[in-house]
């Protein structure tokens, strides 16, 4: 579990981030959305430790990631998995040695028990014959598992995600979407993701915070935004025709 207790951000002089109060639990897929230059990734940096508060805790499991030293930090960091926007593969280098990077850097496994559990996670985001393949010979879709095959290596108690379904058609976004959610459920992880994509907010929405310029508007479960009275968030969520739609249909269903 994450903590966020009475954060604050500045740049400038100017808060970013006022006063951010926020739970996310293991095993649920936490999402955190908002329209861009709201604050959302500037609390997602804070939260990985990318940018320093000027005020305020990051709880990992009541451990305080702020206060912590560069050590401490440094330790705590292999307890991340982190699935970026791009993928952020290295062209010159094959599927499983992609998966192997973060093994090689921080585990003291044999060559052969680092090898074995790359391929476990290649199997584990079907991709159990790619192993050989290059990033530039796969799909975008294929990339992008073979990232959350990488982000799980080191086993993760917590694992951030970056918008990761940018760049992916509808079909690949909900497979991405829903091998997130399998694993964080299969592992208990603390999943935390930032998107715009509402396809996710509404599927698999298990833990939602809203970030409205740089505070916490609204936060609750994916049901909770078909009958949400806040405008701002409505206006946000239901910005296009087909979710304004799908809301009227539910709420009247649920009145009915």
């Amino acid at each position: 579990m994450i903590e966020i207790r009475q954060l604050y951000k500045q740049f400038e002089g100017v808060d970013v981030l006022k006063d951010i109060n926020a739970t996310f639990e293991n095993g649920k897929t936490n999402l955190i959305i908002g329209q861009s230059g709201s604050g959302k990734t500037v609390l997602m940096k804070c939260v990985v430790g990318l940018l320093t508060p000027e005020k305020g805790e990051v709880l990992y499991d009541r451990r305080n990631f702020v206060a912590m030293s560069k050590k401490e930090k440094k330790l705590l960091r292999r307890e991340m998995g982190m699935l970026f926007q791009s993928a952020a593969l290295f062209d010159s280098m094959s599927v499983l040695d992609n998966v192997m990077f973060p093994l090689n850097m921080f585990s003291n496994d044999t060559y052969r028990d680092r090898v074995r559990r790359a391929q476990f996670c290649l199997d584990r985001v079907n991709l159990n014959d790619a192993g050989d393949k290059f990033p530039g010979e796969i799909s975008g879709g294929m990339q992008k598992r073979v990232a959350i095959a990488r982000a799980i290596a080191l086993k993760p108690q917590y694992l951030f995600c970056d918008e990761p379904n940018s760049g992916l058609d509808p079909k690949t976004s909900l497979v991405i979407d829903e091998l997130i959610h399998d694993i964080t459920t299969e592992y208990n992880m603390t999943t935390i993701i930032n998107t715009h994509d509402m396809n996710s907010v509404m599927g698999i929405g298990e833990n939602i915070i809203f970030i409205y310029e740089g505070h916490k508007e609204w936060e609750g479960g994916k049901d909770d935004i078909i009958t949400s009275t806040n405008q701002k968030l409505n206006d946000f969520i239901f910005a296009s025709d087909l979710f304004r739609k799908v809301k009227e249909v539910e709420v009247q269903n649920r009145e009915g």
